[in-house]
């Protein structure tokens, strides 16, 4: 389990690493991104964070409601491959948000630090659950619960930094002539 985590958290910062080829490349043609570079709402940075903010939720949500569900299936693996589904449907999210903004520098961080939050609440949640950690009953080892809460911390801690990295930079990639 630690080193599936360990291999997405390096996957993720290559990813990050090579954001810009990625952000260049993948947003486009994206449908999402001309609905959202045409709608007035979108230019708003309050509002375009707080859809970025829901949009988290929602994948973050649909993706456990997924994963809940695939407890009563025994196939191997499958989780695994929904939670690389998730990461990549989170990132062309971010791509295509990034893409449709056309604000100042400044308001793109905020929208980034608004949209992102979602994540940081999430690491603040886990933190709280760890800390007051107990037995359900006498002699009950909590070890794979705070086994479990620490890994929600390193992925929603790796999910808000991505997330940031990704709609707070900027879109206007220049080539050096």
């Amino acid at each position: 389990m630690t080193s599936i985590l360990m291999i997405g958290c390096i996957g993720v910062l290559l990813i990050i690493y090579f954001r810009k080829i990625f952000i260049e490349h993948l947003g486009k043609k994206n449908n999402l991104v001309h609905k959202l570079k045409n709608a007035n709402w979108f230019q708003n940075h309050w509002l375009s964070g707080l859809f970025l903010f829901c949009m988290n939720a929602v994948l973050f949500f649909s993706t456990g409601l997924i994963l809940y569900l695939l407890i009563f299936f025994p196939i191997p693996y499958l989780h695994i491959i929904l939670m690389f589904a998730a990461v990549l449907t989170s990132i062309l999210l971010w791509i295509a948000i990034n893409k449709a903004w056309q604000g100042s520098k400044r308001n793109r961080i905020k929208m980034s630090v608004v949209g992102s939050s979602f994540y940081f609440f999430l690491l603040i949640l886990f933190i709280y659950w760890f800390v007051t950690i107990k037995p359900s009953y006498q002699g009950e080892d909590i070890f794979m619960k705070g086994f479990g809460l620490l890994f929600g911390m390193v992925v929603s801690f790796v999910a808000c930094i991505t997330c940031f990295v990704f709609t707070a930079s900027n879109q206007n990639i220049k080539k050096k002539a």
